[in-house]
């Protein structure tokens, strides 16, 4: 049986995906995660589901590049495994740190703003995930596209979500808020040269 190249390189590029949440289940196993488990559970996942949503956003203008343009064929499964990722930063906080305790669930995402926050970022992203499917695109048509631009204010609140966050250094959040300014930053001036484009012809 011969491998198809294609079919090898999805393979390749799912297990690349999967391998954040391999490694963190190494690390419980080995007691690799310091001295706050919980935390580190909780902090890895919710990094990973903003990388993965970063580079979802990259393909686009990565395509351009020569040799690149075969990463649009995954960019759904980058879109779901940030879906995927951000879940289970929802759950390790519920499961983890609160407990499934009713009372502190309420409190918690009722109280504390970059929860909310972050709650809110993930609510964008459920539609995104659910209507992924080549069926759905069908069904929704050009509509299937204006939905799929909530990516980007889930991204916005996403960064909202991390930045809240910060206790000390902000080295690693200014990176982020760099990426994401550039990411966003490209659509627009792509946008604006279009319609200037239209506008001459």
């Amino acid at each position: 049986m011969v491998l198809d190249f294609n079919q090898f390189r999805w393979w390749g590029v799912w297990l690349a995906c999967l391998a954040p949440l391999l490694f963190i289940i190494f690390q419980i196993l080995t007691d690799g995660l310091g001295a706050d488990p919980a935390q580190a559970i909780v902090l890895g996942t919710g990094i990973w589901a903003i990388r993965f949503l970063w580079i979802t956003l990259s393909v686009t203008p990565l395509r351009k590049i020569r040799y690149l343009g075969w990463l649009v064929r995954y960019r759904r499964m980058l879109g779901l495994y940030a879906l995927f990722y951000a879940v289970l930063h929802l759950l390790a906080f519920t499961t983890f740190i609160l407990g499934w305790r009713v009372d502190l669930i309420w409190r918690e995402f009722t109280a504390r703003p970059y929860i909310i926050v972050g709650l809110l970022s993930l609510l964008l992203l459920i539609p995104l995930g659910v209507t992924s499917t080549k069926g759905w695109m069908k069904r929704l048509g050009r509509n299937w596209i204006r939905l799929h631009y909530l990516i980007y204010p889930a991204a916005i609140l996403a960064m909202i979500h991390f930045l809240m966050q910060i206790r000390a250094g902000y080295a690693e959040q200014l990176l982020y808020v760099v990426l994401l300014s550039v990411l966003l930053g490209y659509r627009i001036v792509i946008k604006l040269f279009a319609k200037k484009f239209s506008k001459k012809r």
